[in-house]
């Protein structure tokens, strides 16, 4: 069940499904320590001796207030003559999730409304130990365990308090939990319970025929008792409708704090990037890590989740939010992955947000040997990244002490680590994590980083390591066009691997990360041989069904819908067809990633968020939702559309050009610069 609407803001964040329940809730960390762990906290209603919680039976529609990190939820059910409109935030200051529940009456008579909420909580994972009580000095329920406080309390109007509550145990001697309680529209007041236990919460609402009424419900989390009992004195001295305010301020306030050319982009597009952007930040850590998902049901699956920091696709959302604008995660991101990077020089598989080592399936012992269990283009990723953070920002500063632990120390493994027949980089594990070999795209990756290694050196006068990170570079464009090259398929190879007696093996299935052998300068995309590539990928990958889209590779098991086709559609794919079009440049190819932008965006959930990949023949979501590197992708390639409608119109004389842009254009164009100088030195 795919994950709509996230509120966070880098420390707390909740995530709900489609029936309006809290499915996961992190604090004090983004991605770690889910206190529901895909329980389930319900909004439930009790109207004319009559109950319902919020399901399949009510009309429920899901999006944001426009330009804001707010929910606007309407609710309706026709049995019960009722309307809910909510509105859910956390607060981008405290850490407070906040929910506004407007009451519509449908019916003419004034009606009692109670509203329910359940809160059913396993603190750090686990419900395990966990205790729950009434509170009455702030009116409030309280869940805690070691060091996690969380105090659920609300408001009618300025009458603060429960209307009713109840606190029990779940799970146990046949018991199914305390929500349970609420069916009848009165709870039991029982004040405390430990162990596995839950709670309920009631606001009764008296609402004239024809007329609504709102109350307000919050969860403060905190480190202590003192924490929340803080907060809930914050809650009450500013009013939850003014926290809610200024937070929607906040995000209208971030997310248009930059202006780029939006106008260029057809009705609709430019709010769906400003949504994109919002929905990354709802995925990013306080302390530098940026997640993959946070959806919980994805455990169901493999008994894991994507909530973690992977190298590779921080280093990308991170390159997105630095074309945005947005820089302060970026940095955060590139201080937080310093620290991480191993005395060999690389980084390993994946992190946990406290920068603690995630859970891997990449071996340490391979075939009998030692190795390092990494994806390399993990580590040159990360490089390439913070070249082009540079390039915008030039914040020499920030950088200094990034320059010899991290950069260099990088680019030294990358020149050593390498295969020593062919010269190109070492086996190491491929971006989709499923086979080791010396993958097209790490090649391309690596050379990405390397590039932007001796671009470092270059501006901070080390000319001759320089020079040595642009002869591997080299080196390794001589051996990628040796070998990755399929000249009897006119395209290149996905892989090279060995067998056991040694010998090289191709696996020359057709590949969309195939995107990358252009994407980090490795060639010009076109260059015939990328341009024969890109075509072959296009026909054999593209999903020849009503829902369209492009997926992984031929016959992807991952989620697989139907045998009949190469696979699911995935996002990130698809965009990356549309970034090829956009650097061939042509009229029809900047029509049809136009089109891929659009058809992105008609995919996603009524909310904006896209998962990672859809069903190819109903278009729903699949796997995870909401997926940061999807979301990433589109802001990356909304500007390559944007930089090339830019180009289009450069005849026409800049209405003023500063100091720091002339700067800006000077150090930018370095990198292809460089890039074809290292081609001019190149064999082949």
């Amino acid at each position: 069940m795919p994950r709509d609407i996230p509120v966070g803001n880098g420390k707390l964040l909740v995530c709900f499904d489609k029936n309006y329940c809290i499915r996961d809730f992190y604090f004090p960390h983004v991605g770690q320590e889910n206190h529901v762990g895909g329980n389930c906290c319900r909004l439930g209603v009790w109207v004319d001796g009559k109950f319902s919680w919020i399901n399949e039976d009510w009309q429920r529609e899901f999006t944001y207030v426009p330009d804001t990190m707010v929910t606007k939820v309407s609710l309706r059910s026709r049995a019960l003559g009722l309307r809910l409109a909510c509105r859910d935030v956390v607060d981008f200051h405290e850490d407070i999730y906040l929910r506004e529940i407007t009451v519509e009456n449908l019916e003419g008579q004034t009606r009692e409304v109670r509203l329910f909420f359940s809160l059913d909580l396993g603190i750090g994972g686990n419900d395990l130990g966990d205790t729950a009580g009434y509170d009455p000095k702030t009116g409030a329920l309280v869940h805690y365990k070691g060091p996690r406080y969380f105090l659920a309390g609300g408001v009618v109007g300025d009458d603060y308090g429960l209307s009713q509550f109840a606190v029990g145990q779940k799970g146990t001697e046949g018991k199914e939990g305390t929500f349970k309680d609420a069916e009848d529209g009165t709870l039991s007041g029982n004040p405390i319970a430990q162990g596995s236990v839950d709670s309920v919460l009631a606001l009764h609402l008296e609402v004239a025929g024809k007329s609504q009424k709102t109350a307000f419900l919050w969860i403060a989390a905190g480190l202590s008792w003192y924490d929340i009992a803080r907060l809930d004195g914050v809650i009450k001295y500013k009013h939850p409708k003014n926290l809610l305010k200024r937070t929607e301020d906040y995000w209208r306030l971030w997310v248009r704090k930059e202006s780029p050319p939006l106008e260029l982009l057809p009705e609709g597009l430019a709010d769906f990037y400003r949504r994109s952007l919002i929905i990354l930040r709802t995925q990013i850590d306080a302390d530098g890590g940026i997640l993959a998902a946070n959806d919980s049901d994805i455990i169901y699956f493999n008994r894991d989740t994507y909530s973690y920091v992977w190298p590779r696709d921080a280093a990308l959302v991170s390159h997105a939010l630095d074309q945005a604008g947005h820089p302060t995660a970026p940095r955060n991101f590139f201080q937080f992955i310093s620290r991480l990077l191993q005395p060999e020089g690389c980084l390993l598989h994946k992190f946990n947000p406290d920068g603690t080592l995630a859970s891997s399936w990449h071996p340490w012992y391979y075939e009998g040997q030692h190795q390092i269990p990494i994806q390399e283009d993990s580590t040159a990723l990360v490089i390439w990244a913070l070249w082009h953070h540079f390039v915008l920002y030039r914040d020499l500063d920030f950088l200094k002490p990034l320059y010899r632990p991290l950069i260099k120390k990088a680019a030294d493994f990358m020149c050593q680590h390498r295969d020593a027949e062919t010269g190109l980089p070492a086996p190491s594990y491929d971006l989709w994590e499923e086979r080791r070999g010396i993958l097209s795209f790490t090649v391309g990756a690596v050379f990405g980083g390397l590039t932007a290694a001796a671009l470092f050196c270059q501006v901070l006068g080390e000319e001759e390591r320089s020079a040595h990170y642009q002869q591997v570079a080299a080196e390794i464009r001589d051996a990628a066009s040796q070998y990755l090259w399929r000249p009897h398929l006119n395209r290149f190879c996905r892989m090279l691997s060995r067998d056991r007696l040694g010998q090289l093996d191709y696996d020359d299935t057709c590949d969309a990360s195939l995107w990358g052998l252009f994407a980090f300068g490795l060639y010009a995309a076109d260059d015939p041989r990328m341009v024969s590539t890109m075509s072959v990928l296009r026909d054999h990958l593209w999903v020849k069904t009503p829902v369209g889209g492009m997926a992984r590779y031929e016959n992807d098991p991952y989620h697989r819908v139907s045998p009949d086709l190469p696979g699911n559609p995935w996002f990130i794919c698809t965009l990356w067809l549309a970034d090829y079009l956009l650097e061939i440049g042509g009229d029809e190819d900047i029509k049809q990633a136009l089109e891929i932008l659009t058809w992105v965006a008609s995919h996603a959930l009524p909310s904006g968020v896209l998962p990672e990949q859809i069903n190819p023949l109903t278009g729903e979501p699949l796997s995870v939702s909401p997926l940061t590197w999807s979301h990433a992708t589109y802001v990356s390639t909304v500007h390559r559309y944007l930089d090339v409608m830019a180009r289009k119109e450069e005849a026409a004389p800049p209405a003023a050009v500063t100091p720091y842009a002339r700067q800006e254009d000077w150090i930018e164009r370095l990198y292809s610069q460089t890039c074809d100088s290292i081609r001019g030195i190149c064999k082949f």
